[in-house]
């Protein structure tokens, strides 16, 4: 009996729920069909082009800022600019990132020994989504980009602890900043500044991971969040603005030294020469050189015999810094078969030469320059030199940076005076070597060859290599002859030695009467090459 009134109930209640689910389905349908609510509007279909700012933000927020904002540019130029200079960048950045860390390792952990092993950055530079660039009155550059990076660098660092040893690697680098990067002081020779201070105008975010044993510790629940808070505190404590750090791409000092001048030497005689051969005469002949000129030593004839020789021979050379530079002048006596033996030497600073006043000078041969020593009080005899100093008109040098062909208008008349022609190399483009692309160039003038250094395995090579040709009268009608070449390494020298990868000649004219020019030429036997070169025409 009462197995007969369960299943009846059970019957009864599954008949209801159907009825019930069905009916319920049944009206509500009805009510959606017949039943709309008032506030719903219909969508509206616009075109992007008629949204305003705000409705594009939300809907693209991945933009560039310099869609987002009219006060940012766009960085195509100095993704392109960060990505050439990015070996030097890189060098410079880990051995600053190597001198900040020490010290602050050191005081964070006195009694564990934590060593960093490796620290490059790797070869993808970081990208720009926007700048602002600001203008001011000083020999500088401001700029305030929006940074990525998602990098590939190799950091490594030794920890030694309780007697163990453990290696860390740092992984899946990601830094979003938002930097304020100013160069300065701007100056004349690539990459056109010296300095770069890197501040932050908030604190950045950074992502990464920590690989100990093979295993990522950042994994582990609340440590990430720690880190992330740490790093911030401490990146915002040291470059947080008006905060910044100092990254120096190269020597100011030297960046600047560019000609501002010529030296005219006139070496006329010397008197009372020590006796240095067997037969009681001496062959001497004078050494002069600038200090801080890559250039080699000019050199007088040997006059063979004599005590008392008279060379009456001139020469010019390009003077970079009248108060730091100094004319070195050396007496040699010649020998045919052992060494030149040095009779004698002395110097004259050129910070003590009035411009454009020849001055008569009479040097006491010395053995050294050191005023403390005994030889020199022996007497080595004197050389007369006549010099004169003679500055350029314009000193100012533009930066090699810009890219007119043309900074000044060509004068009425061409000058007929001499001068000094600089020549900068700046680099090449889409080089093709048959066998192998190590190029450098070659250039050739008025008897003259000068080269570059070798940029291993480089279709597009930068030298930024600088030279310098003292001339008694305008180049009007030479030609500049600049061959590009390939040298092989010495695996390869007995296949394939050296190939030429194209030649151009420039007509100096235009240097002379526009005073500087840089371009980009074609190369004569290349298919698509072209070399950048940069040429000055100084004149005191």
């Amino acid at each position: 009996m009462r197995l007969k009134i369960g299943l009846f109930s059970f019957i009864t209640t599954c008949c209801g729920f159907g009825m019930g689910t069905s009916l319920g389905v049944v009206i509500g349908c009805y009510l959606f069909s017949y039943f709309r609510p008032t506030d719903v509007k219909d969508v509206t279909i616009r075109p992007l082009v008629e949204q305003d700012s705000e409705t594009l933000q939300r809907l693209l927020p991945e933009m560039p800022l310099w869609i987002k904002y009219p006060d940012y540019d766009r960085l195509d130029w100095l993704n392109k600019f960060i990505e050439i200079l990015w070996p030097y960048l890189d060098k410079a950045i880990c051995k600053t990132a190597r001198n900040i860390a020490k010290p602050i390792i050191a005081e964070k952990i006195p009694r564990h020994k934590v060593e960093i092993q490796t620290f490059t950055l790797g070869s993808l530079p970081p990208t720009f989504q926007g700048i602002k660039v600001y203008n001011t009155d000083e020999k500088e550059l401001i700029m305030e980009p929006s940074l990525k990076w998602a990098g590939n660098p190799n950091i490594l660092i030794k920890i030694k602890a309780f007697g163990l040893r453990a290696t860390v690697q740092v992984v899946d680098l990601q830094v979003f900043a938002s930097p304020r990067i100013t160069l300065k002081p701007l100056v004349p020779s690539f990459p056109c500044f010296s300095n770069v201070f890197v501040s932050l105008t908030e604190k950045p975010h950074v992502d990464f991971g920590l690989k100990v044993l093979g295993a990522d510790v950042m994994s582990i629940p609340g440590l990430y969040r720690f880190v992330q808070e740490r790093i911030k505190d401490q990146v915002a404590e040291m470059c947080l603005w008006p905060k910044a750090q100092k990254v120096q791409i190269m020597d100011q000092k030297m960046a600047m030294k560019v000609p501002v001048g010529t030296m005219h030497v006139k070496v006329v005689r010397a008197v009372k020469l020590r006796k240095k051969d067997l037969m009681g005469a001496s062959d001497p002949y004078v050494k002069l050189k600038l200090t801080e000129d890559k250039l080699p030593s000019k050199i007088t004839s040997v006059k063979y015999s004599n005590l008392n020789p008279e060379w009456n021979e001139e020469f010019n050379l390009v003077v970079k810094d009248p108060e730091s530079q100094v004319l070195h002048l050396s007496v040699y006596d010649w020998e045919q078969v052992s060494k030149h033996e040095k009779m004698g030497m002395n110097v004259i600073p050129l910070k003590e030469l009035i411009p454009d006043e020849p001055k008569v000078v009479t040097l006491d041969l010395l053995k050294t320059m050191d005023p403390n020593d005994a030889q020199n009080d022996k007497s080595r005899g004197q050389l007369i030199v006549e010099v004169l100093y003679k500055a350029f008109k314009d000193v100012q040098f533009p930066g090699a940076g810009d890219v007119q062909v043309e900074i000044e208008k060509a004068p009425v008349e061409t000058p007929s005076t001499g001068g000094v022609l600089v020549v900068m190399i700046h680099g090449a483009e889409d080089l093709e070597g048959k066998h192998h692309t190590n190029p450098y160039a070659r250039l050739i003038f008025k008897g003259e060859e000068r080269r570059t250094k070798r940029v291993k395995k480089n279709r597009d090579p930068r030298w930024e290599e600088a030279f310098e040709f003292m001339l008694e009268e305008p180049p009007i009608n030479e030609r500049l002859h600049v061959e590009v070449h390939s040298a092989s390494s010495k695996l390869e020298y007995l296949l394939h030695p050296k190939e030429s990868l194209g030649f151009v000649d420039i007509n100096l004219c235009d240097a002379v009467t526009n005073k500087r020019i840089i371009d980009k030429y074609n190369l004569i036997d290349s298919r698509n090459g072209r070399i950048q070169i940069e040429l000055h025409w100084r004149t005191p």
